[in-house]
């Protein structure tokens, strides 16, 4: 595997007792969360956004609203200057001072401060030539969507990421470019700089990764005779969050950001692959485990917001630490309930391939939601899985963020027995057209129920090996393995503690209740 470059990002959340005179930075980048708002001023939304509510039937709420001009006045009366507004949020960043602390925790419209300490996790690759993405293609069954000609068309995507550096000159992205399918593009690492420069500077080798990404949703060369993205002909929105050659400095604000400009443009599809989770070069400040719940980080939070208010589907990289013992699990915020995180699989077997990140066994729902093969990361299936929504997107306008993940997760290979390393397993552009058109499936899953140490299957497939999941329960899995088949029969050992097993043949699975 390639090396995969990773940063790390997390959001220092201020304890209870911290003490003020404890050693830190004089200056530190701070969340102000505000309390209320100006209920008369409009929506912060563009006609196009309005009009996606209204198709939704999402109401507008104060997350609409813009922070209150009021409070930004005595803000900046006080001396501070705010890097950034989040409405949905109900905050704006500032770098402050020891004092400026004070001062703002004193005014009454605050509720608290939180310090941002930002070590951001790129799901990113060394850029290569060519990238590996054809056979993903056939994984997902790319050729039923073309038959059906489904291209993304008419879909706006938005996608947030590290860099998109020679983006307009990429081979299979030239058809994008010379179409205008790029609309906007924006540098939140940056912002004084002329747009432009985002996809002709090159800081970091982290700047190829959004092109890397872009190129997975809808690129194609034709010379070559390669698909890599599905969505050809849809629309972009394009924003830089991080920079990747200061290795801590990437911004969650940022990235809030970039989601409130995408909503007020009525992107209703979001691809990310920057996830937060340790790394930090003070280890005591690393998030922990534990807080991957879905609503401990400020970022997941907005993620959730934008799912459950904005109608917007956020497609996310689960992550690459799957191989990382101290770790192991997704990041965040894939961590949310409402964003589709996608996990990585093998070639050939569809299981969870080894640094692909796993769901956390705390999380009342499962993560990932699905998977699909990537060899370079998470980074790189997240965006395979953004044009499969694309092209259900266009087959079928009127679905909303949520009928689309649903459809997407009953489309996949495993569905219904999910589990923490692949959650439902790679989508199936058949079975995701069948359910659009509220069609009935084939039924490619079945239960049985076993007793004892060891069972043997009569199992329908030429392969000489399968994909076996012992789990814990019904979706927490204690190992994989590839299992042998023999004359058509496959013999399963009972692990201890194991209480159901799942049997993947690809075309049909099978699930193994033990007594």
């Amino acid at each position: 595997m390639n090396h995969v470059v990773r940063r790390c990002l997390r959001l220092l959340w201020l304890l209870p007792g911290l003490a003020w005179g404890q050693p830190e930075p004089a200056n530190t980048n701070y969340w102000i969360l505000l309390e209320g708002k100006d209920i008369t001023a409009p929506p912060a939304l563009s006609p196009a956004a309005l009009a996606r509510r209204q198709l939704q039937q999402l109401p507008i709420d104060d997350t609409d609203r813009p922070v209150s001009s009021a409070y930004l006045h005595q803000l900046q009366q006080t001396g501070i200057r705010p890097l950034r507004q989040s409405r949905w949020l109900n905050a704006v960043s500032a770098r402050l001072t020891f004092e400026q602390r004070r001062q703002v925790l004193a005014l009454p419209f605050v509720k608290a401060i939180q310090p941002i300490d930002p070590a951001l996790i790129i799901t990113a690759t060394e850029p290569v030539s060519k990238p590996q993405l054809a056979p993903v293609m056939t994984q997902i069954q790319a050729p039923d969507f073309a038959r059906a000609g489904l291209t993304g068309r008419f879909v706006t995507i938005g996608v947030i990421d590290a860099g998109f550096f020679g983006a307009d000159s990429a081979n299979a992205l030239k058809h994008v470019f010379t179409r205008q399918g790029v609309r906007q593009v924006r540098d939140y690492v940056h912002p004084n700089r002329p747009q432009t420069n985002l996809l002709r500077t090159l800081e970091s080798m982290s700047d190829f990764h959004g092109t890397e990404v872009l190129a997975a949703i809808a690129g194609t060369d034709p010379t070559e005779n390669i698909q890599y993205g599905l969505a050809t002909d849809a629309t972009f929105y394009l924003a830089r969050t991080d920079q990747g050659n200061r290795e801590y400095r990437g911004e969650e604000d940022n990235w809030v950001a970039a989601m409130e400009w995408m909503d007020s443009l009525g992107v209703r599809l979001i691809n990310t692959s920057l996830g937060y989770a340790k790394g930090m070069s003070n280890p005591k400040e690393n998030y922990e485990p534990k807080q991957m719940d879905g609503h401990t980080s400020l970022i997941s939070r907005a993620a959730q917001i934008a799912a459950d208010k904005k109608g917007i589907l956020i497609v996310v990289s689960a992550g690459n630490e799957g191989d990382d013992r101290s770790w192991r699990i997704i990041s965040t915020p894939a961590d949310a309930q409402g964003v589709l995180a996608i996990g990585a699989t093998n070639a050939k077997l569809w299981n969870r391939i080894g640094y692909s990140s796993i769901g956390p066994e705390s999380l009342p729902y499962l993560k990932p939601n699905v998977s699909c093969f990537s060899l370079y990361g998470t980074s790189l299936s997240a965006p395979v899985i953004t044009g499969f929504a694309a092209c259900l997107m266009q087959a079928n306008p009127k679905l909303t963020n949520k009928q689309v993940m649903e459809i997407i997760e009953k489309s996949s290979h495993l569905y219904p027995y999910g589990n923490n390393y692949v959650g439902y397993g790679v989508p199936q552009a058949s079975r995701a057209l069948a359910l659009v058109k509220n069609q009935s499936l084939p039924s490619t899953a079945r239960s049985i129920k076993a007793s004892g140490k060891s069972l043997t299957l009569d199992v329908n497939t030429t392969e000489p090996a399968v994909s076996v999941f012992h789990k814990k329960d019904a979706t927490h899995v204690l190992q994989q393995e590839a299992a042998k088949v023999s004359s058509g029969k496959l013999t399963l050992k009972r692990s201890s503690g194991e209480k159901q097993t799942t049997v993947d043949l690809i075309r049909e699975v099978i699930e193994v209740v033990w007594e």
